[in-house]
């Protein structure tokens, strides 16, 4: 039998009100309604008291009614549509928002999240915190070469901040330019074209003629320039476009093992891989290690993405080190500066830097 001294401490706690933040002020709800939204109808020493009152009672403004009186919502948005399976084991998207979130806590901003099944739904849901005004603003991940969401986006009035960036950004300024004019939202961005010209530039000055990149998911415009910088970068060095190839993926690591078995299969496999996540990566690594083909002697690998993963496998992979969670700061960062009035301006993120392990290594003779 439960004594009523435990029932009474087992009842939630009731969140504090207007009404009892003026009982304990001696102060009437109007008052207090006046003094917490810093309106005009109060002494300051009214102010100051029922102020101090709702802290010492833990009270927080309720966040639909702050929407239905036109203040801000307290909180940002970011979706992604991407497929479930990838989210468990890629270590990208989980760096990114801890980034956003250091920057968002200082402000006492709420992260409001959410995955969905494809483009649509995402832009579905857009419309949807926009009407019942959920969040302030947004940021866009995944940016795609044929993207409906700045469009949408820019129509609604929501401000949001892309991160990627589109598929041929403009340069890294604040101000807009005849050649760069103003972009309809802001952008944060990685030079992917650059990363990818630093990893060529590494196998190529070990020999490697013969090079495979196992890329993302087609369409999204980091995947597109990647694969156009591979394309440009090879030919810059006269390598056989047949022997230089993309092939794309879900960045999951089935999908990276079977493209590292195809590949493997060709008339002529590839003596280097290069993988667009460290999952593939280490996926790739080991349908190599189970055909008895030892890295680096007889294939080379690079992840795009360095991680804990990349560092604890044998032999440790050879991967682009960057800051994703500094990017992620970045991007919180601009977003704010939006909402605080500022202009919509294109920012370059840090150039990520190709640290070579020993999964890399000379071109195998023959």
């Amino acid at each position: 039998m439960t004594a009523p001294g435990e029932a009474a401490r087992r009842k939630p706690a009731r969140r504090p009100t207007i009404k009892d933040i003026a009982r304990r002020a001696g102060v009437s709800e109007s008052a207090v309604s006046f003094a917490l939204n810093d309106r005009p109808g109060v002494s300051q020493d009214t102010r100051a008291r029922v102020r101090r009152v709702a802290e010492e009672l833990g009270w927080q403004a309720n966040s639909a009614a702050r929407a239905l009186s036109g203040e801000h919502a307290g909180a940002l948005g970011l979706v992604l549509a991407r497929p479930a399976q990838t989210l468990g084991v890629e270590s990208f998207f989980l760096q990114l928002v801890s980034g956003i979130q250091e920057v968002l806590s200082v402000r006492r901003i709420a992260l409001l999240f959410q995955v969905v099944e494809d483009l649509d739904a995402e832009c579905a849901l857009y419309r949807r915190w926009w009407a019942e005004r959920r969040v302030d603003g947004v940021l866009v991940v995944d940016p795609r070469t044929e993207d409906p969401r700045p469009e949408l986006l820019a129509a609604l009035g929501l401000p949001a901040v892309v991160i990627g960036g589109p598929a041929a950004p403009g340069p890294a300024t604040a101000e807009p330019t005849a050649a760069h004019p103003q972009p309809p939202l802001s952008t944060v961005w990685a030079d992917d074209s650059e990363a990818m010209a630093r990893v060529l530039d590494h196998l190529h000055g070990l020999g490697h003629r013969r090079i495979v990149h196992v890329a993302g998911l087609p369409g999204l415009a980091h995947t597109e320039r990647r694969i156009s910088s591979l394309r440009t970068e090879a030919a810059r060095r006269g390598l056989d476009a047949r022997r230089v190839r993309s092939v794309t993926t879900d960045y999951s690591d089935a999908e990276g093992a079977n493209a590292t078995r195809r590949v493997l299969d060709a008339p002529e496999p590839p003596t280097a891989i290069i993988y667009d996540n460290d999952v593939m990566a280490v996926a790739g690594a080991s349908v190599a290690a189970g055909r008895g083909i030892p890295v680096p002697d007889r294939l080379s690998i690079v992840a795009w993405d360095d991680s804990a993963l990349c560092r604890v496998t044998h032999p440790r992979l050879t991967a682009l080190v960057r800051d994703t969670p500094g990017f992620g700061r970045l991007a919180a960062q601009e977003l704010l500066t939006v909402l605080d009035g500022g202009p919509p301006r294109t920012v370059q993120g840090e150039q990520p830097h190709l640290e070579a392990r020993e999964s890399t290594g000379p071109c195998p003779a023959g």
